[in-house]
């Protein structure tokens, strides 16, 4: 396997990335070929501070550098040589399976989209964000790709959640559910009300609307919603998780008795925030194209790095995006079968 990062885009510079990317290198003996892509003096000097001396690491020189600040459309069009365009097409002609960018997450989906195509059964991809809770993992997408959707799109969101939740994260039946204001069916806006109907069609175990307190209690593992109301739902649950444990720990310093708890407790809570942790699960797969590319927080430490390029080859193992071709196609067979039945 072959695999493309993309070290420029980062909040903490090339050196983190490429500690990660060697990290990844050293864990991984089917990794045949890592490409380090960005300005050629910065990786080149990352690679010797770091000691490599791993002949599988390949240089590719982007002389620019799309920034968060960059309009992602906008910054693709002038900035033609930058690290997230040339990452891109070393998956488009074949040269690398998966690609992981830290980089401007609205820049990577646009480039991704327009270059590698969306799969043949897909309108738009999605950003599946994996989600920790007290007794499962949740997929929740679309996290931000789409923040504009049809019904149409969400039901190949809820699909494609559920191959990612059977392929990756191991569960054999994963429960699906449309995020809304009500659990009843009649409730939410229109376009959950529609996505809802064709759900029911879907070839997966639709459960119907779930809210937002169903999340962590263990009542669905795929959560569908457009990519506006996903990407609050992932930063919200992002800050709680960093800002959870600083008001913890201000709590339990009050006096001494609190203090002696929070030592003979500090296993579990030691436990809770490696759970919580987001560099555990390394990155967001953009799932629905014709290659296999995770995002990565721009905040993205070297064990997230290290971790993303874990989750983006077990995608690959998993030929996650090929399964997820057919189970649309297998859907889009039974909506058929259905509106003929119904006009009949």
């Amino acid at each position: 396997m072959r695999v493309v990062v993309d070290v420029m885009g980062g909040d903490h510079g090339c050196e983190v990335v490429i500690k990660g990317a060697l990290q990844a290198l050293q864990l991984n003996a089917n990794i045949q070929e890592l490409f380090l892509v960005g300005r050629q003096p910065e990786i080149e000097a990352a690679l010797k501070k770091c000691g490599n001396k791993d002949s599988r690491v390949t240089v590719v020189h982007a002389s620019e550098v799309l920034t968060m600040e960059d309009k992602p459309v906008e910054g693709l069009r002038h900035k033609k040589d930058c690290s997230i365009l040339r990452a891109v097409d070393l998956l488009k002609e074949g040269r690398a399976e998966a690609m992981i960018s830290p980089g401007n997450t609205g820049a990577v989906v646009a480039a991704s989209t327009i270059r590698l195509r969306p799969l043949t059964e897909v309108d738009r991809p999605a950003i599946a964000a994996i989600i920790p809770a007290p007794k499962n993992q949740f997929v929740l997408l679309d996290a931000g790709a789409n923040v504009e959707c049809r019904p149409r799109h969400l039901a190949q969101y809820a699909i494609m959640g559920s191959v990612y939740s059977q392929k990756i994260l191991g569960y054999a039946n994963p429960r699906v559910g449309i995020l809304s204001v009500g659990t009843e069916d009649v409730k939410g806006n229109e376009l959950t009300l529609e996505a809802f109907k064709l759900c029911k069609q879907c070839p997966i175990n639709f459960i119907g609307n779930v809210e937002g307190h169903d999340l962590f209690s263990n009542r669905v593992d795929v959560v569908v919603c457009d990519g506006f109301v996903g990407n609050i739902v992932l930063k919200t649950c992002e800050s709680l998780a960093t800002n959870l444990f600083a008001w913890l720990k201000s709590e339990l310093m009050r006096n001494p008795v609190r203090t002696l708890g929070a030592w003979l407790a500090r296993g579990a809570f030691g436990t809770i925030k490696k759970q919580l942790d987001p560099a555990e699960a390394g990155g967001a797969p953009l799932l629905g194209l014709n290659g296999n590319v995770m995002i990565a927080h721009g905040a993205a430490d070297d064990r997230t790095i290290r971790n993303a390029i874990r989750a983006a080859s077990e995608a690959v193992k998993h030929n996650i995006n090929q399964s997820i071709n057919q189970e649309i196609a297998r859907a889009s067979v039974e909506m058929e079968k259905n509106a003929a039945h119904v006009s009949s």
